[in-house]
């Protein structure tokens, strides 16, 4: 059994526990400014490197594909791991430069693909998108490397201790927001690459340069929030763990079926209340600065309003991420008694069921109020469209917190207190699976789903809309309740993608 020099156990006081949860917890940030860039500026800017529409989506399997894999794996030899660093952070520190190298790799594609000989006009920058896409596949690997290990260092520190997991799922989710807030309001604002102006190339316009800034000003947050981690919250090693146990190749495929074999049926319950979760939020983590850009802002891929539609929705999913921060909050208190958390989960569908819904309702409005200049180029949309656009990205806020936790926690109270089960990274791992399985089939689905509808977004958020419908009913009449006082022996905390 592994050692600790973190736990309260040791005689460390409580006030230094969350100390390193906090510090720990800061990790997210530099995880979340990354993937708030992801979410509300790759899939616009993939359309731009020549990728159609309709394809787009296929770009994003490489996410779930690796979380499917990476997640499970990294979380079951970190189990193991008897590194004199500790179990966690030599994970944490390898995922952190994986992004590095990711993110050389996408915000420098362009010009990569000019210099392998693309040409400045063409339509589809073929190199290009070879670099992108490497790029983007490393990316998710890394950030599965590093949330993995971080979710599991934080339930190390929290020793089974209720309370502190709770407060480590706020402070997780809470990091989040604050990385979001600041990836978000780095990708709304236009003019960003005039602080790094060597951004601008003759292979990379402002749009790429302006991607390209964010990119490096989130490389510097993440060292310094991973560098703070891992120098000051220690581990101590665990012990020697069996020889044919640390090399056997197949021995944690064995150990996820094992642990899949023994989940009980609150387990199994849950996990399919995650999957139907995941199936109607996936879509709208796609493709909402798509529909801005589109639908509300009436533009074309690479025209000036289609540009302003993308930053407006940046800044729609920095409103959806203040809310996100303060409700990440909230749920702590509001989730409480044996059907707190199942109505909390329950409701948080319904309002995304409505939202998903709504978008319907503000693209016909867009379309109706639309008005356009001499040269045909759509004028920006009406106050009354645009804030309702954004009124939707801010309640969505709301569920995604209660996505980012909830799941995770219910998870902990169901199936983690059995002594003898799988470790911290390994259950991670397993409820890992419901999210990403549901990504892959949105990924693979969503595009030809919109084209089957004459293409655009809103009919895969409607799609979303339905699902988020079922997952509330699920919630509400299918999850099993939760003891009160439940000790959890294994704490797993939320968050990710």
């Amino acid at each position: 059994m592994a050692s600790y020099d973190n736990e309260s156990g040791n005689g460390e006081s409580s006030v230094s526990t969350y100390r390193k949860l906090i510090t720990v917890s800061s990790i997210a940030a530099g995880v979340q400014f990354g993937w708030a860039l992801q979410l509300s500026l790759l899939t616009p800017y993939v359309q731009l490197l020549g990728v159609p529409h309709m394809w787009a989506s296929f770009v994003w399997l490489c996410g779930p594909i690796s979380g499917l894999l990476v997640q499970p794996i990294v979380g079951y030899y970190s189990d193991a791991s008897t590194s004199k660093f500790g179990k966690r952070r030599p994970y944490i520190v390898s995922g952190a430069l994986m992004v590095i190298l990711a993110v050389i790799f996408i915000g420098f594609a362009a010009d990569f693909g000019h210099m392998a000989g693309d040409a400045l006009d063409a339509t589809v920058k073929g190199r290009a998108v070879v670099f992108f896409v490497i790029g983007f596949w490393i990316l998710d690997v890394a950030n599965n490397m590093l949330q993995g290990p971080c979710r599991a260092f934080l339930a190390d520190i929290c020793n089974g201790d209720t309370d502190k997991a709770k407060s480590a799922n706020a402070f997780f989710a809470f990091f989040m927001g604050a990385g979001n807030i600041l990836g978000y309001s780095a990708g709304s604002y236009g003019k960003l690459y005039t602080f790094l102006p060597f951004t601008k190339t003759v292979a990379c316009d402002i749009y790429c340069a302006n991607l390209k800034t964010c990119f490096i000003f989130g490389i510097i947050l993440l060292l310094v929030v991973t560098l703070l981690a891992v120098m000051t919250v220690g581990e101590t090693p665990q012990e020697v763990v069996v020889k044919t146990e640390a090399e056997s190749p197949f021995l944690f495929f064995i150990s996820l079926g094992k642990a899949i074999k023994q989940m009980k049926k609150p387990m199994w319950i849950l996990l399919a209340v995650t999957c139907m979760n995941w199936i109607a939020w996936f879509p709208w983590l796609l493709y909402n600065t798509d529909w801005m850009g589109k639908e509300v802002f009436g533009g074309v891929i690479g025209n000036a309003a289609y540009g302003l539609g993308v930053q407006s929705g940046s800044m729609g999913l920095m409103l959806n991420s203040v809310v996100l921060l303060f409700v990440s909050i909230a749920i702590v208190f509001v989730s409480g008694g044996a059907n707190g958390v199942k109505i909390v989960w329950g409701v948080s569908n319904f309002a995304m069921a409505i939202c998903f819904a709504m978008t319907l309702y503000v693209t016909k409005q867009a379309e109706h109020s639309r008005h356009y200049n001499a040269q045909g180029v759509a004028l920006p949309p009406t106050s009354h469209v645009k804030d309702s656009a954004l009124a939707i990205f801010s309640v969505l806020g709301a569920p995604i917190a209660v996505t980012f936790s909830i799941p995770f926690a219910m998870a902990s109270m169901y199936c983690m207190s059995s002594t003898g089960g799988p470790g911290q990274g390994l259950s991670l791992g397993v409820l890992n699976l419901a999210i990403v399985i549901p990504q892959i089939i949105v990924s693979v689905t969503s595009g030809p789903w919109s084209a089957l509808f004459g293409g655009g977004n809103t009919p895969v958020f409607l799609a979303g809309a339905v699902a988020a419908l079922v997952c509330g009913l699920m919630s509400f009449f299918w999850l099993p309740s939760i003891q009160k006082g439940t000790k959890i022996d294994n704490v797993a905390v939320g968050g990710g993608h």
